[in-house]
Parts: structure tokens; C-alpha cells; sequence
């Protein structure tokens, strides 16, 4: 099991103040390794800090390159190496592509395509200098297929899945592995109005082989496999955790 040990690394998660990310940060807490909470809103950030024991916090918008750029060399200078880089932070919004408002989707494609591209050229220079990574991103089941009304969405995350290719193109001979993980359905706040919807609940309980949705805690499993060392030869791989949708027609 020391494959699976993360003791003595420490790991930055974005959009960790809850859901998906707050579930990373404690799966990999667990794992022994010291965490970093992003987010944009600080007391929201310091009360999902204190669920996990020794977390700290790191303030700042994944859209805003030059804050980003300013808080990771400062952490680095002053605290230590960032070893672990989780992609999470995210945003989501539904409408009938014909009226999909065009800000909203500026907005996905900051948020979700050009925050993830921000945070990591910020990080790995500081990574490909001491020849040791991981970054994973969190892409999606619609990195593969779409639905309707989230057309845009799916644009981002299939993004993110290639964008994960191109990192560990170039960055894999220099020591780092760059993965994802690509959730289906989980119960979070991003899908509350699907999760309280019968007829898409219904749909998900037949589409889905293991006939549930997925609880955010289940995702820890995959993010410690590919921040650890029993990972060490996969690289651009986008690892779906998704109860069998994307297998099952």
C-alpha cells in the first residue's frame, strides 16, 4: 500500500470549498497528504478548511491569470512545493443552445477551460524544476457525450480532456504526469436542479448500470491513484468514474 502513500507531499485543490473538490481535498488528506483549499471566498474556504485536519487555504480566482500567478509564487517562496495539482474549480449553466446567452458562455469557457490553462502554467514551471508532478484535471462524462441544454458545458469539458493530452505531451519527459478524472452524475450542488427533477432522476436510475447517482466521496479513490506513485507510468489519461454510462448504451 505504499504505492498509494501521499505522506510528505502536499496538494493544491481549486473549487475545494464544497462538493467534488472539498471530497478531493479530504480523500487525499486521508491519503497523508497536506492540502491547500482554493476558492474565491475566504470564510467559505476557512470553514471547509476546518473538516480537515492540517488543511490550509489559498485565495484566488482561477480566471484572474495575474492573482493566480502572484498567490502560487508566493506559496511557493514562503510555504513550500506544491506537489499535487487538482483542477476542479468549475461552473455550470443550462439553456437551449439556440438561446444560450453568450456571456454565460464566455463565462464556462474562463471559468472552466482558461482557469484550468492559469493554474497550471502557474504551477508546473515550479514542478518541471524539481522534475516531479502530478496535475489532474476534472473533466467530465460530457467530455464524451452531450445532453441537451449544456452544449457549451460539453464544449469546456471536452477542452479540459484534451488540454489534460497536451500537458502530458509536453510535460511528461520532464517528470510530471498530467491526468483526469472525468465524474458522471454525482449528488452536488451543480446538479441539485437534475438530482430534484423525477423524470431526469428517473432516467439517470435506468441509464446508468449501477442505477444510482454517485456520491462525491467515491471520487477520492481515483484522484489518490493518479496523485500517487502507483500512477507513475499513466499519463494524459482521462479516467472515467461514472457507474458504467459511457460503457452501456
Amino acid at each position: 500500500m505504499d504505492l498509494f502513500d501521499l505522506t510528505g507531499r502536499r496538494a493544491l485543490i481549486t473549487g475545494a470549498s464544497r462538493g467534488i473538490g472539498h471530497a478531493l481535498a479530504k480523500g487525499l488528506a486521508a491519503a497523508g497528504a497536506e492540502v491547500v483549499l482554493n476558492g474565491r471566498n475566504e470564510a467559505a474556504l476557512e470553514e471547509a478548511a476546518a473538516a480537515i485536519p492540517g488543511a490550509r487555504t489559498l485565495a484566488f480566482d482561477v480566471a484572474d491569470r495575474a492573482a493566480v500567478s502572484a498567490a502560487v509564487t508566493l506559496f511557493e517562496e514562503e510555504v513550500g512545493a506544491i506537489d499535487i495539482l487538482v483542477n476542479n474549480a468549475g461552473v455550470q449553466h443550462r439553456a437551449p443552445l439556440e438561446a444560450f446567452p453568450p456571456e454565460e458562455f464566455a463565462r464556462l469557457m474562463e471559468i472552466n477551460v482558461t482557469g484550468v490553462f492559469n493554474v497550471s502554467q502557474c504551477v508546473a514551471p515550479h514542478m518541471l524544476a524539481r522534475g516531479r508532478g502530478r496535475i489532474i484535471n476534472v473533466a467530465s462524462v460530457n467530455s464524451m457525450l452531450a445532453r441537451p441544454t449544456i452544449a457549451p458545458y460539453t464544449a469546456t469539458k471536452g477542452a479540459v480532456a484534451n488540454l489534460t493530452k497536451g500537458m502530458a505531451t509536453d510535460w511528461g519527459r520532464r517528470g510530471l504526469n498530467c491526468n483526469a478524472i472525468a465524474p458522471g452524475y454525482f449528488e452536488t450542488e451543480l446538479n441539485r436542479a437534475l438530482r430534484d427533477d423525477p423524470e431526469f432522476h428517473g432516467w439517470l436510475q435506468g441509464r446508468v448500470p449501477q442505477g444510482r447517482w454517485g456520491q462525491v466521496d467515491e471520487l477520492a479513490g481515483a484522484c489518490i491513484f493518479l496523485a500517487s506513485d502507483a500512477a507513475s507510468y499513466v499519463n494524459g489519461l482521462t479516467l472515467y468514474v461514472d457507474g458504467g454510462l459511457t460503457a452501456s448504451v
